[in-house]
Order: structure tokens, then sequence, then C-alpha cells
């Protein structure tokens, strides 16, 4: 089939990749606008649009959905079917344009978990099963029907990093079979459960800071949730001190927000229970293990 692609981040890359290794063919991308980024503000251009420039895909960056030039360049193309990993909201003229319509890879076992950061939710919650979901678009966000689920456990190890970059691997799976059964035209689209649906919310910066009187689980699986990106946080003196990595104990018995450090072992206290700290950041610096850390500040 005759394909355009729509998506931006990484996330994106594996099922990409996939669709342009197969019989498919990717008349296009289409992504976001180049945005100033870093301390030098200069322009960086997305992770999907750095892979279709270095195999001379065609790259579409519309600022307006509606806007003329930019239906007109859609429609040149002749494609078949809208493919979409991690893009923005389309209207309803948009992902009807194709003859086969369009369909959307998420992150998680719809209805559970729609919304913009599935894979957070999923672990700040302390779930130990996700997956992804391929469902056709309709005009509510994430309501669709499907046409596939994949699901994979969530280890104890995994953080908001380490389950991305699997969800991304299994999601170009599902994304292949989706086009697979769409153009032998041999699936059965199954309508989503709206009782059984929760949401995934976009993460705000107040939300990442810790709440010390929360359990050492709950705290944890906070951390897991936002390591490596944005990070969960709490301030020590006038610091502001990024925690990436942390594991629950029973070894020493603190009161909640308490610090005690032993050597070279650092331990808070939590609502139930206590946490190790294993990696953190102090802003402006580089993230260190806490060896590395504590050589240079003191939490006495």
């Amino acid at each position: 089939m005759k394909i355009i692609f729509w998506g931006t981040p990484e996330f994106s890359i594996p099922s990409l990749d996939k669709i342009y290794s197969s019989s498919h063919e990717v008349l296009a991308v289409v992504t976001s606008t180049d945005k100033e980024q870093g301390r030098g503000m200069k322009l960086q251009q997305s992770a999907v649009k750095t892979y279709a420039l270095d195999r001379d895909i065609p790259v579409l960056q519309p600022d307006n959905f509606h806007s003329a030039d930019f239906l007109t360049d859609l429609n040149s193309f002749g494609a078949d079917i809208f493919v979409i990993v991690a893009f923005k909201i389309l209207p309803e003229s948009i992902f009807n344009f194709p003859p086969k319509g369009s369909f959307n890879l998420h992150g998680s076992l719809l209805p559970k978990y729609r919304g913009a950061a599935p894979i957070q939710w999923a672990l700040i919650n302390g779930d130990k099963e996700t997956g992804v979901t391929t469902f056709k678009l309709e005009a509510k966000v994430d309501t669709g029907n499907v046409y596939i689920k994949k699901s994979i456990p969530i280890l104890l190890s995994d953080n908001f990093g380490t389950l991305h970059d699997k969800m991304s691997v299994l999601g170009s799976e599902a994304v292949i079979e989706t086009l697979e059964i769409i153009e032998e035209d041999n699936f059965t689209l199954s309508s989503q459960d709206n009782t059984l649906a929760t949401s995934a919310p976009k993460i705000t910066k107040d939300f990442c800071k810790i709440n010390w009187t929360n359990s050492a689980e709950s705290i944890y699986n906070l951390i897991r949730g936002l390591s490596p990106f944005p990070g969960a946080f709490f301030h020590h003196k006038d610091n502001l001190i990024k925690i990436y990595s942390a594991i629950p104990t029973n070894e020493h018995n603190l009161a909640s927000g308490a610090i005690k450090q032993f050597g070279s072992q650092l331990f808070i206290g939590c609502g139930g229970g206590t946490l190790e700290i294993l990696e953190l950041q102090r802003e402006g610096k580089k993230k260190m293990s806490i060896n590395e850390f504590l050589r240079g500040y003191s939490f006495h």
C-alpha cells in the first residue's frame, strides 16, 4: 500500500523503519516544524524528519492542517492510508482523507490510559503489564475501534526510558501487522468499552515534585515513571535535586522527608518505608551515581 506516515519523536522511528523496509511504499512523512532547543536555541528537526531526509523521503511540516497548500500537497501523493505514531491530534477532515482511512498506534492497552502520557502513567501506577494498540481514528481522541493489541510485562527494573524503547519496537510489529490485515481486508474491528477508560494526562512540572508523605513504593514508581525524563525532584536547602533511580528498603526507619547519609549510601524516609537513592542530579550539573554525588555534596 501507499502510505503517508505521521510522527515526530524517537518512539515513531521503529514503526517508520518497519514500513520503509517492507513491501509498502512510504510516499512522505508529516512531522512537526523545527523547534528552537538548547542553550543556543538552535533549530532542531524531529527524529522522523532526520530519518526521512537520510532516505530521500519527502517531508511535510505544516503550520496549519487546513492550509490550501498543505492539503494540495497531501492530495498529490495519492496515499491509500495514513499511519499515525506519536503525532498531534488530527482533524476529521484530514484522517478521513485517504480511501482506507487512518490508524494510530497508542502506547497502552486501550481503553486504559487514553491521553498524552500512557507509558509514564502505567509505571507511576505500579502496573505489572501494559502494551500497544492500533485503532481506527475517530473524532474523539483515543476512542476509535481497535485493530490489534499487543501486551508486554513491566519489569521491576523498567523505567520510562527502558519501557518506552521496548514498546516502540513492539508498536512497530503491531503497525506492520495492522497494515497487512487492512491490505488483505482480513480484520474485525472491536469497539472500546468506554466504561473501562482511564486517562493519562500530560505530566506537569508540579506533578514531578516528590511528596515524601507518600509511601516508598508510590514514590519509587513515580521516580521510575519519570526517569530519565522529565525526572522526579525534591529540594534540599536551596538545591533542586532530581532522582533517577532508587529502591524501597526497610533497612532504616526514618520520618517522612528525613535524610540519612551513611558513607556512600543515602536514605530518605517516606510515609511508609524508606527509599535508598541510587542515582541523582543537582540542577545544572550532570547525572551521577550516589557514590559520585556524595563526593561533592553532603546532606549532613
